[in-house]
Parts: structure tokens; sequence; C-alpha cells
């Protein structure tokens, strides 16, 4: 099997200490493929280094994540803009809107994803979404920009079933990781009338770590949890879960 972990944050501090032990578990476990999102200009060295030393299995992104937004965020763009031009990247991510800690930067974060998919759409790639407390800004914003070159990730999907479908409409798949897992998660409830095509795996790790690991590290080598609950779920082998959620990540990210 070759498992894909669709976003996953393997520069992150929180594995300084213990990053190539920490990929090689999920190596072996046959995570053979992670793609990376990007925050702000300052992890993009780490990004590179990341690349560098797995450049068979990591495959980067480039975008200012929404709580980044802040008083520089147009020298932020102005960053990303300038990473796209020089260099092969999967996808323009993550971006979106964050309301759960900090609304000052509402419109700014607007700009922001709205500017960020125009540059998707430039370079024909996918964005990647980032939505917390944000399904109607985020729902605003695609239903103005809709059209054939609007596709990607509704990355940690967390929203109900009438959300899953307006995602999906846009072209999205769904984002699913350790919040399946969870007992207040909701998503497990109503996933099964989701068709299998239309999600991907994630563990966005460090973050949001899967029962029984919740409330410490995630890491990638955790996404077989999350295999195991949609084996559940849907009731189909895990190996034709990878298998459908691999292919569905080859559709998005063009590899």
């Amino acid at each position: 099997m070759m498992i894909t972990d669709t976003h996953t944050h393997l520069y992150s501090e929180a594995f300084d200490e213990d990053r190539d032990i920490m990929i090689q578990r999920a190596l072996d476990l046959g995570v053979k493929r992670f793609f990376i999102p990007a925050i702000d200009s300052t992890y993009t060295q780490r990004m590179f280094e990341l690349e560098k030393a797995y450049p068979d299995n990591v495959f980067l992104m480039m975008g200012l994540h929404p709580t980044h937004v802040k008083e520089n965020y147009m020298e932020e763009l102005a960053h990303v803009e300038e990473m796209l031009a020089q260099r092969k990247f999967y996808a323009v991510g993550e971006i979106g809107i964050d309301l759960y800690w900090d609304k000052t930067f509402l419109a700014q974060q607007q700009e922001a994803f709205k500017y960020q998919i125009a540059l998707a759409k430039k370079y024909h790639l996918p964005i990647v979404i980032h939505c917390r407390e944000s399904f109607d800004e985020i729902f605003e914003v695609l239903e103005e920009v809709k059209d054939e070159k609007l596709y990607g990730i509704f990355h940690c999907f967390t929203g109900t079933l009438e959300q899953a479908k307006r995602a999906i409409s846009f072209n999205m798949k769904l984002g699913i990781g350790g919040v399946v897992t969870f007992k207040n998660g909701k998503i497990d409830t109503f996933l099964s009338q989701v068709p299998l095509e239309h999600i991907v795996l994630e563990t966005d790790s460090p973050y949001l770590a899967p029962v029984p690991f919740r409330g410490k590290r995630n890491e990638s080598a955790y996404i077989t949890e999350v295999l195991e609950k949609l084996e559940i779920i849907y009731g189909f082998t895990k190996e034709h879960i990878v298998k459908v959620t691999t292919d569905n990540s080859k559709a998005v990210f063009g590899i």
C-alpha cells in the first residue's frame, strides 16, 4: 500500500528533536507521500530543507496561512508570488479564513484568500483551504471565484453533511484526519453518505492527533488510525480506501 498524507507540517518545531525517526515510522507503515502546506515566509527555508532530505516523498505547497495574515500580509503575499514564479509547487496552501482566534483581520484574510486563489489559477494549481469558524465566509468567496480552474482540497473538514456537499460542488475533495475519530467530531455520523471518491487522507500533524493519541503530538504514522476508522464507516478494506484516496490525491496534485 502507498498511503498519502495530503497535509502534514513535517517542518514544525514540534519535530526538531526526532524528525527523521518520526518520518521513518510513517515510511515503515507505508506512508510514502507527504504534502507539505506553507504557513508564512519564516518557514520557507525549513520546507526546502525537508524536501532536499526526502526528495522522493515530500511535495511542497506555497501560501500564506490565514492566521498569519497580519499587518505585513502584502509583503507575505509578495513572497508567495515570488516563490511560485521561481519553482515548482504542488498546490497553493494552506489558505483560507480563520475566525476562531481573531476576527481583527477578516477583511485582509478575505483579500489574501482571493489573491492566492487567483495565483493558483494562474499557475494551474489546486488550492488547499483552511476553514475554521468560517464556512459562510469561505463559501461566499468560492461562489464569487468559481470556474473550471477552481479545484483542490477542503483541509481538515469539520462541517455538516450539507456543508460537505457544498464544498464538493466547488470541485473540492474533503481532507479527513484525526477529527473523524473524535467522539464529538460528528463527521463520522454522516461521512458514509459522502462517496469515497471525494475523500483524501491527512493528519495535519503535529496537530489534531487521532484517538488513541488525542491531546498528544500528532505525526504522519497516525494516519493508520484514520484509516481504521474509515474502514468501519465505509465497510471497505483498508487497501481499497488507500487506493481510492491516493488516486484522489494524484488527481488533485497532478502526481
